[in-house]
């Protein structure tokens, strides 16, 4: 039912932007029907729909035989109850299939249009690495999504060893790079196209996108909004996940901070790092996706333990890294003052700890009980012991009233900052 609202929304975008009055059978026969199914290679593969039934590998259906599964197609939508042969995204009418969810005893009023509809707003899913797909009901994105759909028919065509069937990840693909105003030419769309991979026996598909890298050209074209999108995976079983909200401003901070505080030379590298801790199936389960779901792999370990990194400039992959993960805490306070708090303090520490007697290593070994503080009470308690042996006390009672003002699930976020710029400062 989703990809019916999809599809009527595009639908309505389309005809406004064209000046035509196209309804949906129409549409899916002149427009859908010829860049989809009427060539050697399809674009979308539904199981068990007329387009696919009785097709055996390496025998693909001639022109006549095309039209002839298109006439049963318009017959069954005529004549037949909706189902997941036939109306995309529909569940079964079978019982026992897989795909049999969501049935109901209600009596949904549906049209022949919304089953065309259902096929429109299909092939408007955008597909992610691990199998998902998403829907988006913005009107503008549609459109720009439309516009991928002929691009990829002329590499379809163009392109023997390219294979087919693979609509929602070419819509991955294309979004990103559509979006991508370091790489996009509007002159020349498929200039820097790098979407395109072989594969193990020698062919070529078109390559998974990651969530991250769609949604930093999602919302670097609409940087001020948030915007919801439908996840579900359509397949042997159905997956539904369902309406998540993209929080298009926190999605684009961290790169926006990176940038600031680290120059734009190592940005394309530092993004990659952005949303690996944990897959977008997990992210989704935040309820939004948001600046949580662009945690950094491996960061969490210092944020949980109090583990005290380590800073190596020699390495430039490490460093990039290490800034990373600085950026992302940073991103989290929301707040850009507490870059520079932390850094001030960590330059009293570094000096606190010089400042030992000759072979003595009282004054380092206080630093670092103040270093691997986690919560607010750890971290005033461990801090007296500087307060009291410090020649100048204010930048630590200063500091230690900052913590104790601070919300209690920033603590830890900030005191991790802390012991990265000490990291830093201290080599």
């Amino acid at each position: 039912m989703i990809a019916v609202n999809i599809g009527k929304i595009f639908l309505k975008a389309y005809n406004e932007k064209h000046g035509s009055a196209y309804q949906a059978k129409n549409f899916f026969i002149e427009k859908y029907f010829p860049l989809f199914f009427d060539e050697k290679k399809y674009m979308q593969w539904v199981t068990n729909s007329p387009f696919v039934q009785g097709i055996k590998k390496g025998a693909p259906p001639s022109p006549a035989e095309r039209r002839e599964r298109l006439a049963t197609l318009t017959e069954k939508v005529s004549d037949s109850a909706a189902d997941a042969s036939i109306a995309i995204g529909f569940p079964s009418l079978d019982l026992t299939a897989t795909t049999s969810g969501q049935l109901t005893n209600l009596n949904i009023p549906l049209n022949e249009e919304d089953v065309y509809l259902s096929w429109i707003g299909s092939g408007l899913g955008v597909g992610i690495q691990g199998g998902l797909s998403i829907l988006f009901d913005r009107p503008s994105l549609l459109l720009d999504i439309f516009q991928g759909w002929e691009i990829y028919r002329e590499y379809l065509n163009k392109t023997i060893q390219l294979r087919g069937n693979q609509i929602n990840t070419w819509n991955g693909q294309w979004v990103t790079h559509r979006y991508n105003p370091r790489v996009y030419d509007n002159n020349d769309p498929t200039a820097n196209f790098s979407g395109i991979s072989a594969t193990t026996d020698g062919g070529l598909e078109v390559s998974t996108q990651s969530w991250v890298a769609l949604m930093y050209g999602i919302s670097s074209t609409y940087p001020d909004s948030q915007m919801t999108g439908y996840v579900y995976n359509l397949g042997q079983t159905n997956t539904t996940v369902g309406f998540i909200p993209f929080r298009l401003p926190q999605i684009q901070r961290p790169v926006h901070l990176y940038e600031k505080y680290f120059g734009t030379s190592s940005r394309d590298q530092a993004e990659r790092l952005f949303g690996t801790a944990f897959g977008f199936e997990k992210a989704c389960q935040m309820g939004a996706i948001g600046i949580n779901a662009m945690e950094p792999k491996g960061l969490r370990e210092f944020i949980l333990n109090g583990k005290m990194p380590i800073y190596n400039r020699q390495d430039e992959k490490k460093v990039i890294n290490f800034n990373t993960y600085q950026i992302w805490l940073l991103a989290m306070l929301n707040k850009e003052q507490l870059w520079e708090k932390a850094h001030q303090f960590a330059i009293s520490l570094n000096q606190y700890a010089l400042s030992s007697e000759k072979g003595k290593k009282d004054k380092t070994n206080h630093v670092n009980t103040v270093l691997s503080s986690t919560t607010t009470k750890q971290f005033i308690n461990n801090l007296l012991v500087v307060v009291e042996e410090a020649a100048d006390k204010i930048p630590f009672v200063e500091m230690g009233k900052l913590v104790h003002e601070m919300p209690d699930d920033n603590v830890p976020y900030f005191l991790t900052l802390v012991r990265f710029q000490f990291a830093s400062i201290s080599k």
